[in-house]
């Protein structure tokens, strides 16, 4: 029975945990889930040198699941009293009467060993107000220094502590405890093409330590050197051509565009361009894209995910080849198979569903400075923005906030404008350097009304051709 216990005291008492799980069980369900949280945040805002936000909250709550031949009945309330809890199980008893569900469906017992929790070194608990505000001004000043273009900075900090608690009716508990860190730096820069504007936003699962790996100074920097570069920049140029994806800038596109359609939820619903196609080759040799909640202290890592699966790392595509999906308990379940620790839900108010934590394809051994030499004309993208992706097709629209051109093997000229339009499978098939480098981007992943924090990544890389939608003419 794996766990994976803090130090401070339970969100529920176990025996109470089982007292509430019976009478879940009472009107005919098979399996009781209880889902506790403990959720503490901490933000400041600085807007131009002001302090716009200074905010603290807290939230506990518990969500209570019965299955019964795979289908869900779900209650959940923010009392934590004996009879709240009670009142919560015996409602979702009541409601899984009139959900017959499908009785091929088997759920599997959880398997694996959870790791520790993450200890961090400096908790949210354990920093001053004056010195998250220190922070930001240390940004503050960093940006408006780099340029007298930089006329308008926002500088943001968001820290949190999530504790969780998932107890079944089979005798499976675990517990975890998540601290994320994020900070992030806007700027605005003025010049003859108008106001132009730059941000970065990193974020981790550790404490204040995300300030010894990058420091405010850098954050700040980036984003304003983003910003006075689009001032400079050129119109984007359009139609098909080669496309060079600086690390980590294409994770969200990966994220997007392929990720998505290996989530056994929208696979069975046949809602996914990938459904039917284990064993075939989607890529060439030497793309291997990876799902794995334990990498490192990434955005979207934990011990469990929220059904108190142990994570784990999951080879999706493997030198090529589509050799898996990601599932959650249910999703497994119509297949026979076990969760791959992929079950995440947004609070202790949500079902959990089939969700990405880390995603990311492998690095190669090509130097990335010579992939861009081997490219005679092209696109250099350093960061993408929003996009769109219809996971049935696999088609997808992104917009790009920081590229270049690429000109005789090297990179020139800053554009703007861009947007990036292609299809997933196809674009991964046109991969055809993938460099030695890495890095991973943080972010939200919004999927039936969740958001959930994930981190993509890759290496340098180039795809052959992809449509580049500019202005220019």
């Amino acid at each position: 029975m794996p766990t994976n216990a803090p130090t401070a005291e339970p969100l529920v008492d176990p025996d109470l945990c089982d007292r509430v799980l019976a009478v879940a069980l009472r009107r005919g369900g098979e399996l009781a889930e209880l889902f506790a949280e403990d959720r503490s945040t901490h933000t400041v805002t600085l807007e131009d040198g002001r302090v716009e936000a200074l905010r603290s909250g807290r939230e506990r709550g518990v969500g209570i699941r019965v299955l019964r031949d795979g289908r869900a009945v779900y209650a959940h309330t923010t009392d934590l009293s004996e009879d709240g809890l009670l009142a919560a199980a015996a409602a979702a008893a009541a409601a899984v009467r009139h959900h017959p569900g499908d009785p091929r469906v088997a759920i599997l017992p959880v398997d694996g060993t959870a790791r520790a929790a993450r200890i961090p070194a400096r908790s949210p608990t354990e920093v001053a107000a004056a010195e998250r505000l220190d922070l930001l001004r240390r940004a503050d000043d960093a940006a408006r220094s780099t340029s007298p273009s930089v006329r308008q900075v926002r500088v943001g900090c968001t820290d949190e502590e999530r504790r969780i608690l998932v107890v079944t009716s089979e005798g499976h508990r675990a517990t975890d405890r998540q601290i994320r860190t994020r900070f992030s730096v806007t700027c605005v820069a003025h010049g003859d093409t108008g106001p132009q504007v730059g941000t970065e936003a990193p974020g981790r699962t550790t404490g204040h330590e995300l300030f010894a790996t990058r420091p405010p100074e850098e954050v700040a920097r980036t984003a304003a050197r983003r910003a006075v570069g689009k001032l400079r920049a050129v119109p984007a140029p359009s139609g098909r051509m080669p496309v060079v994806l600086a690390r980590g800038a294409g994770g969200v596109l990966f994220h997007e565009a392929c990720g998505h359609g290996l989530e056994a939820d929208l696979v069975d619903r046949g809602a996914s361009v990938y459904a039917g196609r284990l064993g075939e080759r989607v890529a060439p040799a030497g793309v291997t894209l990876v799902d794995d909640g334990g990498l490192a202290d990434d955005w979207g890592s934990a011990a469990i995910d929220d059904e108190g699966v142990p994570v784990r790392r999951n080879v999706l595509i493997d030198d090529g080849v589509l050799v898996g999906y990601l599932w959650d308990r249910r999703s497994g379940g119509r297949a026979g198979r076990a969760s791959s620790g992929n079950g995440r839900r947004e609070s202790f108010r949500h079902l959990p569903m089939v969700r990405m934590t880390n995603t990311f394809l492998l690095p190669g051994s090509e130097d990335p400075a010579e992939i861009i030499r081997r490219t005679p004309r092209g696109l250099y993208c350093v960061a993408l923005g929003g996009g769109q992706v219809d996971t049935a097709t696999g088609d997808f629209t992104f917009g790009v906030t920081e590229a270049y051109l690429i000109e005789d093997g090297r990179v020139t000229a800053p554009v703007r404008d861009a947007q990036l339009i292609g299809n997933g499978p196809a674009t991964l098939a046109a991969i055809d350097a993938v460099g030695s480098d890495f890095d991973t981007w943080a972010g939200t992943c919004g999927k039936d009304g969740q958001g959930v924090p994930v981190s993509a990544g890759q290496p340098t890389l180039r795809v052959a051709a992809l449509t580049v939608g500019g202005t220019a003419t």
